[in-house]
């Protein structure tokens, strides 16, 4: 069964009553725990990537892990290296544009979640995923509200996932270097929303994001077809990923 925990509390789905935090803590010796977390939910473009991690007990914890929001690009590529280097296991994955674009941004993070659980060359007794639902696995799953700041496994797994996708959109940028993508990894920003109206977008934007839409409409160039609940999904997503700069 999923778990939730929010604030002090740990919330069971299909139940009322609440447990205290500790639950959700106290792991098995045995227990072998990835932490996994996402990138790129926000932005007008590119894929959205997710990270999981295992660490290795055998190894040097690693200092100074958090939020990869809250650490500098250089503080983040320094981390990178040593969680791929103390890591047990640790695999990154995606999901495309066409996916977002067709199946929705939140199905989206779930699926490219489940796509980096399922690649680890570990197998995971238990997952604990940054925020308040979690992607179908084969495995216990504990959706953790803020988890990227408290539980490492977690904060390993954002930062490898930010950092991936931050060097996939700077990749994109040598490819079509009018968005700024290397300054704003794909984000709204008004650099980008400028360029977005004055160039039209590209095969890499989200089409069921409002922003793009918005432009080939300005420009009067054709729109694909994008379901109802794949728009409201976007609309939604909007202001909730802000850009980390």
């Amino acid at each position: 069964m999923a778990k939730i925990v929010v604030k002090g509390v740990v919330r069971r789905a299909g139940r009322q009553a609440l447990q205290p935090a500790f639950d959700f803590d106290v792991d098995m010796p045995s227990d072998v725990i990835c932490g996994v977390d996402e990138a790129g939910r926000g932005p007008l473009a590119g894929p959205v990537v997710a990270a999981a991690v295992i660490f290795d007990p055998s190894k040097p914890k690693i200092r100074g892990l958090d939020d990869s929001k809250v650490l500098s690009a250089k503080k983040r590529e320094e981390l990178y290296e040593k969680i791929i280097d103390r890591a047990l296991a640790y695999s990154v994955a995606s999901a495309t544009v066409d996916e977002i674009d067709t199946i929705n941004i939140l199905h989206a993070t779930m699926l490219a979640m489940k796509r980096a659980v399922e690649g680890l060359s570990v197998t995971p007794t238990v997952a604990k995923i940054d925020g308040n639902r979690c992607p179908q696995l084969s495995m216990r799953s504990v959706a953790v509200i803020g988890g990227d700041a408290l539980i490492a496994q977690i904060s390993a797994a954002s930062i490898l996932a930010k950092v991936t996708r931050d060097r996939m959109l700077l990749q994109l940028h040598e490819v079509h270097p009018v968005y700024g993508f290397d300054a704003h990894a794909g984000y709204g920003t008004p650099q980008h929303l400028r360029a977005l109206l004055e160039h039209g977008p590209c095969e890499h934007h989200r089409r069921s994001f409002a922003p793009v839409r918005e432009a080939h409409a300005r420009l009067g160039t054709a729109l694909p077809v994008v379901a109802a609940g794949v728009l409201e999904a976007a609309a939604a997503e909007q202001g909730v990923d802000a850009p980390p700069f």
